[in-house]
């Protein structure tokens, strides 16, 4: 039969515009995710291996990471965008059928193009070491995707409990944390990867309380006062605690809070929330922010994956290519450097944006007619085989077909396959 969509019923307000100050935030992270990837690498090329090192290992740099660690704020945006679009949307079905194949679409270029790179790579005589260097920086931000699918999924669930239960449910999710850590930091590791799932839901329960709770109505002095907690609870569990105070993973550290992510993140997450709340409506009046959140906005995706891929061709040329190797970071060369550095690797995203981009920007003229328990089955195969790409990264099939990325490509095309056949769009009815 042929019936209507019902709308998700709330007893708040559907906002009329989008919340600028959600896009501030979403393009601030984005922005400071790209600055931290190309100006952290420290690069050398010899007798085929490519020597890795970061930037901020430099001693005391490690403060820069409490603010360019911004994964937090990119959850906590997600969730309150997430909710007032579930809100919007026609049922929970439509919503979870736009959201994951729109997170999906964009991905696909990058998938097809980095399944040929590497052997393309080593057909042009390149070793092996750099090879697989590259193809782990391409897929080793897709970790991203799939823990952020996982969110989606469990939206509708975790929307319901947070009109129930409010601040209890991130409090509760907080207490899991913190007990994950104290199995992790006893010796028994592997439990350690449940907090990617338990710190990010809760950071993103945040963003709920943002857009429908009191995080949304903190004056400024009540914002100051969350973030001096938030950045003060981080700074004595980094004192007197198990947790390094580097907030991104360092090389040869024994312990990284993002691989997998401690509680620390979570409070790392109150401190950059309320100093944001605190100056937001600086931050929504900046000149010509509507024009800059436009373009970026409708490109969020594109500039988050295509990244590391211009990082990779810039530093190809300057470092196998023609032999530069990265000063000597804080040294006066170093400074001199950066600048032009990021600008050759703007300029390659920028061409790499103009060839891909229309994935993320082409405007959305279609259903999708998959029934609610599929698009779960697709986002939890999609989300599946992007996880397995971020951890193994992308390798020469002449390898094997089976021991590459090829089975992780397939079970996210298939995610994406099982999201549903396409209809063009008409009236708002669906036949069942």
């Amino acid at each position: 039969m042929t019936t209507s969509l019902p709308r998700i019923g709330t007893s708040t307000a559907v906002p009329t515009r989008r919340d600028t100050f959600l896009d501030v935030v979403r393009a601030g992270a984005i922005l400071a995710v790209v600055a931290q990837h190309w100006i952290m690498p420290v690069l050398s090329y010899s007798d085929g291996t490519l020597a890795t090192g970061n930037a901020l290992a430099t001693p005391g740099w490690w403060v820069i990471t409490w603010l360019s660690q911004v994964m937090p704020l990119v959850f906590f945006a997600g969730g309150a965008a997430n909710l007032i679009s579930l809100r919007r949307a026609e049922s929970t079905r439509a919503w979870f059928a736009g959201r994951v194949r729109r997170l999906l679409v964009p991905v696909l270029p990058l998938l097809a193009v980095w399944l040929v790179v590497p052997d393309l790579l080593a057909g042009l005589g390149i070793p092996p070491q750099p090879v697989e260097v590259a193809g782990s920086i391409a897929a080793q931000l897709l970790w991203f995707l799939s823990v952020y699918l996982l969110t989606v999924l469990v939206t509708p669930l975790m929307v319901a409990a947070h009109r129930r239960w409010g601040l209890a449910v991130p409090a509760v999710l907080a207490g899991a944390g913190v007990l994950v850590d104290l199995a992790r930091f006893s010796d028994v590791g592997l439990i350690g990867y449940a907090n990617a799932v338990i710190v990010w839901v809760a950071v993103h329960q945040l963003g709920f309380h943002y857009a429908e709770g009191r995080l949304g109505n903190l004056g400024r002095g009540a914002a100051l006062g969350l973030s001096a907690a938030g950045f003060g609870i981080t700074a004595l569990l980094v004192a007197f605690g198990p947790y390094p105070a580097s907030m991104i993973g360092m090389p040869g550290a024994p312990v990284s809070n993002m691989s997998p992510p401690t509680v620390l993140l979570l409070f790392l997450a109150l401190g950059q929330i309320g100093l944001l709340l605190a100056f937001r409506q600086r931050l929504v009046t900046l000149p010509r922010i509507g024009t800059a959140l436009g373009w970026l906005g409708s490109r969020f995706m594109s500039v988050y994956l295509w990244h590391m891929p211009a990082l990779i061709v810039v530093s190809g040329i300057t470092v196998y290519g023609l032999g530069y190797a990265t000063p000597q970071p804080d040294s006066t060369m170093w400074w001199f450097m950066v600048p032009a550095w990021a600008a050759a690797c703007g300029a390659v995203l920028f061409g790499l944006l103009r060839l891909f981009e229309r994935f993320e920007t082409q405007p959305d003229t279609m259903v999708v007619t998959a029934r609610t328990p599929q698009l779960v089955l697709a986002g939890l195969l999609a989300s599946g085989g992007l996880l397995g790409l971020a951890a193994n990264g992308f390798h020469p099939m002449r390898e094997g077909l089976l021991h590459g990325p090829v089975p992780w490509v397939v079970l996210t095309a298939a995610g994406f396959v099982l999201a549903g056949r396409q209809l063009r769009r008409g009236p708002a009815v669906l036949t069942r």
